[in-house]
């Protein structure tokens, strides 16, 4: 009877080691408009959010440092990383996966090829972006971001998604979403934004 009970016990292990361990860090993603995109955000690095409507973690453009997406935070720095992209080492996505280029989220915003909707998700807000060809969608909830003092702000209403695509010494390229408007712009790098992967 020992043996078979832990003949048992080791046979259930590995599958629920296998379960846990695909739920935070396997991602296949969904292509719109030729992206490979990742179906949720980045959590604490290496791992992905366990579904789509969680909020993940923030980070300050090319730091790999996570922040909580609310409440107040210590530590934090309002300095400016250097670099003129997004660097490898400091990279928070999962293996086998990168921040976007803006030209990637340039395609995300194509009209003519993709169809983006305010929408709620589990009772969360944010956006669904469709891809019309092959009907492949994402959802990016809207959670604001931390300013350079590290304070939340547009919490619920506005969606803030860093690219790796840097514009001035203290500013790079992000998403911005809200319920009428959409489009790309330039931050400051001490913001904190939530990060969505693209495929390398």
């Amino acid at each position: 009877m020992k043996a078979k009970s832990f003949s048992i016990a080791m046979a259930i292990l590995p599958i629920f080691f296998i379960a846990s361990f695909g739920a935070r860090a396997q991602e296949k993603g969904v292509v719109i408009n030729g992206v490979t995109w990742a179906t949720r955000n980045v959590d604490e690095p290496g791992a992905f959010a366990s579904k789509p409507e969680d909020a993940g973690k923030f980070y300050q453009w090319n730091r790999k440092k996570a922040w909580s997406t609310t409440g107040e935070v210590s530590g934090w720095s309002n300095s400016y990383a250097t670099d003129d992209s997004w660097e490898k080492a400091n990279d928070p996505c999962p293996v086998g996966w990168r921040v976007p280029a803006l030209l990637e989220v340039q395609r995300l915003l194509d009209e003519e090829k993709v169809k983006s909707e305010w929408t709620t998700l589990n009772g969360v807000k944010g956006r669904k972006f469709t891809d019309k060809a092959t009907g492949n969608s994402i959802f990016l909830p809207a959670l604001g971001l931390r300013n350079g003092a590290g304070v939340i702000n547009f919490a619920g209403t506005d969606g803030l998604y860093w690219t790796a695509s840097q514009n001035s010494a203290d500013r790079a390229g992000y998403l911005q979403f809200e319920e009428p408007e959409l489009g790309w712009y330039y931050g400051y790098r001490n913001y904190g934004m939530n990060v969505r992967a693209v495929a390398e």
